[in-house]
């Protein structure tokens, strides 16, 4: 598939300050990373998400014309590991197949567009969680994006504009994060095969800091329109130490959308 192509040949690109220490780490008796040291905690007693992260790439190798890399299985299929698939509505389950035997050709990657807060769980690029106080930020290698996840009680908004991400409001239970998105647009896709969301979508995400190297993301869509019933997923994100955010601009000397071809 011409498009998985595309999408795992910018994967492999190295970070700025490559090798300046990631401060405070704890480490081993032999001084290498201790990753099941405990959550580091903020100021407020809660669990730290901060840190720069990576989903888990539990996938097979998958070739690309540098090489081999291996892909997160959600990236490039959101149900990989959901027992039973997804619970389609006919249409969703027509258009997702409609996308897959195009070859992805109008997948929103292709046209250099931002991919949507649910597909941009499990690409492999790394992403910065920042925390403070009452917000939380995400900020994405990919495409140099960002969420805002606002944890002051504010409430999610009435009528809000579509948009690749979302309006997200999250609040703590515990030591989970738990947070809402709506307001997304209506033709994203959740991963590579083209499942689709729409602008019905309400997205809940857990996310539990388990340690300190390992940080797990419980994905519920509840998307009446294109599915019968909600469904969850887990993602699983590791720590990334040593190593920094680089920009990355899909559109600067890109060549690959004139030459996609259908089947």
């Amino acid at each position: 598939m011409r498009t998985l192509l595309f999408c795992c040949m910018i994967t492999a690109a190295p970070a700025q300050w490559l090798n300046y220490p990631t401060p405070d780490i704890p480490r081993l008796p032999n001084g290498k990373p201790n990753l099941s040291a405990p959550a580091p905690r903020s100021a407020d007693g809660r669990p730290d998400l901060s840190g720069l992260w990576e989903p888990g790439t539990q996938g097979a190798a998958t070739p690309t014309v540098s090489g081999e890399v291996l892909l997160p299985l959600e990236v490039v299929n959101i149900a990989a590991r959901l027992k039973g698939g997804l619970p389609y509505r006919p249409w969703a389950r027509e258009l997702q197949r409609t996308r897959q035997d195009s070859n992805g050709k109008d997948s929103p990657t292709v046209r250099c567009l931002p991919m949507g807060m649910v597909w941009m769980l499990s690409q492999p690029f790394p992403r910065k969680i920042v925390q403070l106080g009452d917000l939380v930020v995400v900020l994405y290698e990919k495409d140099t994006q960002y969420r805002q996840i606002f944890t002051d009680g504010r409430p999610l908004p009435n009528d809000p504009q579509p948009s690749f991400n979302g309006y997200s409001s999250g609040k703590w239970a515990g030591e989970t994060l738990v947070v809402e998105t709506i307001g997304l647009r209506d033709d994203l896709w959740a991963d590579l095969r083209g499942n689709p969301i729409t602008a019905a979508a309400k997205v809940t995400e857990k996310m539990r800091r388990l340690n300190y190297g390992n940080l797990e993301i419980e994905v519920t869509v509840d998307d009446t329109k294109a599915y019968t019933t909600p469904w969850t997923v887990t993602l699983n994100h590791h720590i990334k130490l040593d190593t920094d955010l680089l920009e990355y601009v899909c559109l600067e000397n890109e060549k690959d959308a004139s030459r996609l071809v259908t089947k």
